[in-house]
């Protein structure tokens, strides 16, 4: 099939990344300024309770922004919903510019939360509904590099500016990327499942630049066909959790969702300057900084690379081991200091070994697992029930991080450093297991095609009976709409 001309595809991923700049920077400010606390560089007195509540706080916001994003994506559109996340971000980044006490602090993160979790729950689903079956995954995985973008933007900027120029920064980033998603359009297939067929008409051919009418009907009519059979059912809750022609899916991404949190990475992320003061290390924490976000900036871009290259499922087996084998390190080194209590005179020349175990997970995560499972989850939901879906995904991780993220201390404070990163080790190596033996492979899948993947003889039957279902007079869902509007052209 010809493929046409790609380029707004590419300009509407760069547009929609914008947002991914914004939740980058957002995730990673509790990196660039919980040492400013603790080196007294604010006005702000803290403690370590309310750090840690500042830290997890935005996990209950991501839940919340995830749920507002379910409604709104389905009634009012994957565009409308990420212009509206701005807000929230906007608001809270206000916050923390005016605020002068841990209850601004704590506000403003939820906010942030709400915002990362609209824009989390849409983007995955608006680029997987714009892009070319062969190009899918490299422009999923491309919004996350943008993420990483946003992450190493702060962190090479933060050590060396105050608290303050750290909160008006982010405070412009929400106003750029309201502007940026004004631009690009709705997605074809939302316009299908509302029975606005000459609108996602428009859009495709915008889209794929056709020249050639028949393809651009043709692709068009598989589009409809695939809407047609996917929103002929529920999309409940009760449908996504009992439905059996689900039951696959659901497993397969609540297992990695539960790898891509448990394994520790962002949760080391918050607390890296701690980590490297606990660690004993001479190293400086501006360098440790800059080099932990440059790698995951550059790494980042070949992960967007090889997605459609080497595969999802390889991409998911590999980097949970390398995770794995590099929290060893840390969690060797940490035993080594507290539990057999070596002298830090003789392992203080060993504590690069923290670094390299950090960021060589870092590096492994960012191009594997803590990019392909967004690119995962925007595939393999049929339509009826995706935006539902990646909500429920959304706060069930959301909920997963917050217990990690609040727990860190606690945990630490009982079993030390080195029991905190065996348990993320052992939940990296339980992932390995997990994706060898239960995900499939979807790298050049249509999302049809995945479907029947998952779904087996459920969606074969359910396209057996899609005819009985548009051509019922008594009807009145979308895809009757659907069949008017064609006759009537």
């Amino acid at each position: 099939m010809e493929h046409g001309n790609r380029k707004v595809q590419y300009l509407v991923t760069l547009a929609i990344s914008l947002a991914a700049v914004t939740t980058g920077a957002c995730l990673t400010w509790t990196t660039a300024v919980i040492p400013k606390f603790y080196n007294n560089e604010t006005n702000i007195n803290i403690t370590d309770a309310g750090i840690s509540w500042m830290a997890a706080i935005a996990s209950p916001g991501f839940v919340a922004g995830s749920l507002a994003s379910r409604f709104v994506s389905d009634k009012f559109g994957r565009r409308t919903t990420l212009m509206s996340s701005a807000l929230p971000i906007a608001v809270g980044s206000i916050a923390t510019v005016s605020g002068s006490n841990i209850w601004f602090l704590c506000t403003a993160r939820f906010l942030w939360g709400v915002g990362i979790g609209m824009v989390s729950t849409v983007s995955s689903i608006y680029l997987a509904e714009i892009a070319d079956k062969d190009i899918r995954g490299s422009l999923t995985v491309a919004n996350r590099f943008f993420v990483n973008f946003g992450i190493f933007l702060l962190l090479v900027i933060g050590p060396f500016v105050s608290y303050s120029t750290i909160n008006y920064m982010i405070l412009a980033l929400p106003i750029c990327y309201l502007v940026s998603c004004w631009l690009v359009p709705e997605t074809p297939y939302y316009y299908l499942k509302e029975g606005k067929v000459d609108k996602a008409r428009q859009v495709l051919k915008k889209l794929r630049g056709f020249k050639n009418e028949k393809i651009l009907e043709d692709e068009l009519s598989i589009m409809r066909s695939d809407v047609n059979k996917e929103m002929r059912r529920s999309g409940t809750v009760k449908e996504l959790f009992t439905g059996k022609q689900y039951r696959k899916a659901v497993i397969i991404i609540g297992g990695l969702k539960i790898g891509q949190m448990m394994s520790g990475v962002i949760v080391i992320q918050h607390y890296l300057g701690r980590i490297m003061q606990d660690s004993r290390s001479d190293m400086n924490l501006a360098t440790v900084f800059v080099v932990f976000g440059a790698l995951r900036f550059v790494v980042g871009i070949m992960s967007s690379v090889i997605a459609d290259k080497v595969g999802r499922r390889t991409l998911l087996v590999y980097s949970f081991l390398g995770t794995g084998l590099s929290l060893t390190l840390v969690a060797a080194y940490f035993f080594s200091q507290e539990v057999i209590k070596i002298e830090q005179t003789q392992l203080g020349p060993y504590a690069v070994i923290v670094f390299i175990g950090i960021i060589l997970s870092n590096i492994i995560s960012t191009l594997g697992y803590n990019s392909i499972v967004y690119a995962v989850q925007g595939e393999i939901f049929p339509l009826n029930v995706k935006s539902l879906a990646v909500t429920c995904l959304n706060i069930f991780g959301g909920t997963l991080n917050f217990i990690v993220t609040k727990t860190y201390q606690p945990l630490k404070d009982v079993s030390g450093v080195f029991g905190v990163f065996s348990m993320f080790t052992i939940m990296s190596f339980a992932s390995v297991v997990f994706v060898y033996f239960y995900v499939p492979e979807t790298k050049g899948k249509s999302l049809s095609e995945i479907q029947e993947l998952l779904q087996g003889k459920y969606y074969v039957d359910g396209n057996e009976q899609e005819s009985d279902v548009v051509n019922n007079d008594n009807d009145g869902t979308e895809l009757k709409l659907l069949e008017t509007k064609d006759t009537s052209r």
